[in-house]
């Protein structure tokens, strides 16, 4: 055992000093003296206050170290401290959609925006500020999250995770107090406030739900008990679909691709990772960069999810990782028996049970308050809908109860703060099981051993065929084959959900139980369920609520799997394979379908041969200068729309899912009002059949248009993104979600990760922000980020500025 040493940073006249064993030092302490004579003068100048050039004499404190595209690398002496540079740092970026969210998870949007405007969907399904305000108003009185925050781990978060979140908190307040805000979105607003550690563990929770109560809360808040007038039950047809519908990853804007490569595949048997989620472009639910790093602890790189104290996605010096969105279904319903002679009371074997009443009351602006009442079961909260098209009307006899396991999991940030500090594949899974903690999504990585890893590992309701068979309701027999919504007795004890031995909580499944692909040469998920991890090794044996097994696959899933199988075949793989599959911009619709539609063109279209003629010139890309990828894109989303018996004439074989269905039915009279519409609308709004794609999809930034690559779902591109169509604006005007995000990582037996990244929609919201744009032109150009996560290539760059933040 070395004996303690100390990291020192000289900086701007100060010194601070970090405790630390010899043995365990991850950083070139070495260099870090030289880091302010290193200081362009233009630098120091920018650095802020003069106070801020000198050691804290108390309180909190980190050093910030911002390279190109403000890129921030955060460098602490511990858990608390590390936060509190993370708030501080987002808080510069984002402060205006911080602090909106913070207004939601308070409940209190009524009070500052009204009743009636609509959240912007970060955080919840809710459709207006009165009913996110009941819910999370319900939350606040409930006490929900501080119970959570005083569960012992593993079961509740760790101290680690809670020194974080207090950090995080003082973080955000310090800027917000030493700070002028200059973003329009929120300058002078009575609505920013400081927040408290209470206040970043509900934001937690609220991403932690967003899978189960999150998509009930118009049903939870609006739920009723029956009146006098009969109320018809549910037709369980039309319910299947709709959670079918629900629940179907073809329906989700959001999603992601990543694939992991074995060291089997690579030019130098090390790991590769490509990591492309799909997030939104506006909003609370944007990632953000940062490099965090406690000296001999901690160091890793990557992106949180705004409000977050931890880095979701990212790599360190051993490993990459990334996540995509899971089809395991985070929520089950409860049909409950009520007495015949009171709607609030159900039977358990028999015994009668009174509902819990909440009663919540939210502040409303410009008029009286508003209370109502909300009801609660053994199972969770009774819930009339989950969503619009999904109904679950409570009538004299019946009533459903909505189960979400995660809404007792605040463990997520445990999960990725192992993740930072794992040295392989093998400590990332041994994390998986320790922690427990991630809601709705799966886990892609590879390390720089040479392994790879796919594990749907998630919090999910112990659902298992079994007990679907034995428990379902006659609703319940329909909706868990279709979606894996179980709808289960809510009357026997014995319909009961259980639990396993290696679970941390009660009611959900342990890791034993997990799908889990480790060391194929490519292991690769687009949203569809596990079976496909890997073409060559499908994963089977799980249970229905985890996904489905040998149905379709998106396009999206058959394009990616089409490549990355490809890549693995071929072999030698570098991170720079990794970058041109990223932006490859292939369509694979295209390549199923083009050739067709454009031969059955001069009979739909007679005489129109600028349209044949555009979709038969085209690249089958979606690059910004691909000519004839905008009719394409909008003859496909319509077509796309139709039964899948109905667009192919070869159908789907489970034993070739990757190839089918393919060859194109021109005879459908669906393709012909596709072709025909499509033309008529980009006609119409004076755009030119050939135009390249560019020129009508981009974004706007700084008064300028930017031109915006890749392809909505429907095409199956890589590279997805789901712009916003303004016909009258020229096209499409901007991205609601799509690459955000993106990293290519891998390791060349150096001490540093070999790591390509790209924010899409650039670090900051405010327009006033030099990180405004920056990257999105990066993106349109199809340029990318050479991270610098060593102390030499941070201390080489051109644009560094390190500010030294603390608590006055």
């Amino acid at each position: 055992m070395h004996g303690p040493s100390c990291f020192e940073l000289t900086l701007l006249g100060g010194t601070l000093l970090f405790r630390t064993r010899l043995r365990r030092l991850g950083l070139a302490g070495v260099a870090l003296v030289t880091a302010a004579a290193a200081l362009p003068s233009a630098a120091v100048a920018d650095s802020g206050d003069r106070h801020d050039r000198h050691p804290s004499g108390g309180g909190l404190s980190a050093v910030v170290r911002y390279t190109e595209h403000g890129i921030p690398h955060i460098v602490a002496k511990d858990y608390a401290n590390l936060g509190f540079g993370t708030g501080w740092a987002q808080a510069a970026d984002q402060v205006c959609v911080l602090a909106d969210g913070f207004v939601t998870v308070r409940g209190e949007r009524s009070r500052h925006f009204g009743p009636d405007a609509a959240p912007d969907g970060s955080l919840s399904s809710a459709t207006k500020n009165l009913s996110s305000d009941l819910y999370f108003a319900g939350v606040r009185d409930a006490r929900t999250v501080e119970k959570l925050l005083a569960t012992p781990a593993p079961a509740g978060p760790g101290r680690q995770v809670k020194e974080l979140m207090r950090g995080w908190a003082a973080g955000y307040n310090a800027w917000l107090k030493q700070n002028r805000i200059t973003d329009p979105a929120c300058r002078g607003a009575d609505w920013v406030r400081h927040v408290s550690t209470l206040d970043v563990a509900r934001r937690g929770f609220a991403v932690s739900v967003l899978g189960g109560q999150g998509r009930g809360i118009e049903g939870i808040t609006a739920a009723r008990p029956p009146g006098a007038a009969p109320v018809a039950a549910p037709d369980a047809a039309a319910t299947a679909k709709a959670a079918r519908d629900l629940f179907s990853p073809d329906s989700a804007a959001m999603g992601s691709n990543a694939v992991a490569f074995s060291g089997a595949t690579t030019a130098n048997r090390r790991g590769l990772l490509l990591g492309n989620p799909h997030y939104p472009w506006q909003g609370g639910r944007r990632f953000w960069q940062s490099q965090q790093t406690i000296p001999g602890e901690l160091n890793v790189s990557g992106a949180s999810l705004l409000g977050t104290a931890v880095v979701n996605i990212g790599f360190n010096d051993k490993v990459a990782w990334s996540h995509t969105v899971a089809t395991g279904v985070t929520l089950n319903l409860h049909q409950l028996a009520l007495d015949p002679a009171d709607p609030t009371t159900y039977l358990v074997d028999g015994s009668p049970e009174r509902m819990r009443k909440r009663m919540v009351t939210v502040q409303v602006k410009g008029a009286e308050p508003v209370t109502r009442t909300q009801w609660w079961t053994r199972y969770g909260p009774v819930v009339t809908s989950l969503g619009p098209s999904l109904p679950l009307p409570w009538s004299a006899t019946t009533a459903y109860a909505l189960n979400d396991p995660n809404a007792a999991n605040l463990r997520a940030s445990d999960t990725a703060l192992a993740f930072g500090k794992a040295r392989s594949t093998d400590d990332m899974v041994r994390a998986l099981r320790r922690t427990q903690g991630l809601p709705w999504i799966n886990t892609i990585a590879a390390d720089a051993q040479g392994h790879s890893l796919f594990t749907q590992s998630q919090v999910l309701p112990r659902i298992t065929d079994d007990l679907a068979q034995r428990c379902s309701t006659p609703l319940g027999k329909v909706t868990y084959p279709a979606s894996g919504v179980a709808v289960l007795d809510g009357s026997r004890t014995d319909c009961a959900i259980g639990s396993d031995k290696d679970a941390v909580q009660p009611g959900i499944f342990g890791p034993s139980t997990m799908p889990t692909l480790r060391d194929a040469p490519y292991a690769e998920n687009s949203n569809d369920s596990a079976w496909l991890a890997n073409a060559d090794r499908p994963l089977t044996g799980y249970e229905r609520v985890f996904g489905n097994l040998a149905t379709p696959r998106s396009l999206r899933t058959r394009g990616a799997i089409q490549d990355v199988a490809a890549m693995a075949d071929r072999r030698g793989l570098t991170v720079a394979d990794l970058q041109r599959q990223q932006f490859a911009n292939r369509v694979p619709a295209a390549d199923l379908a083009v050739a067709d539609a454009a031969r059955a063109c001069p009979a739909v279209l007679p005489g129109d041969a600028a349209a044949c003629a555009a979709l038969t010139a085209w690249d089958r890309r979606a690059d910004t200068g691909s000519r004839g990828a905008l009719l394409f894109d909008r003859f496909w989303r319509a077509y796309a729309t139709l039964p899948l018996a109905e667009q192919w004439k070869v159908p789907f074989s489970a034993a070739d899912p990757v190839n089918t269905p393919n060859t194109l039915n021109t005879a459908s009279p669906g393709f012909a009002k596709a072709l025909t519409g499509a033309v008529a609308e980009l006609r119409a709004a004076g755009i030119p059949l050939d135009a390249p794609l560019g020129a009508h999809q981009f974004v706007m930034r700084d008064g300028k248009r930017i031109p915006v690559h890749g392809g909505t779902e429907a095409l199956g591109v890589w590279n997805k993104v789901e712009p916003v169509w303004n016909a009258a604006g020229g096209g499409y005007t901007e991205v609601s979600t799509g690459s955000s995000h993106i990293q290519a990582v891998g390791w060349d037996g150096g001490r540093c990760p070999v790591a390509r990244t790209l924010l899409t929609y650039s670090q900051s919201s405010n327009p006033a922000s030099p990180h405004y744009s920056d990257q999105t032109v990066l993106f349109s150009g199809e340029r990318w980020v050479s991270s610098r996560f060593c102390e030499k290539d941070i201390l080489r760059s051109p644009q560094l500025r390190i500010v030294k933040v603390r608590e006055r």
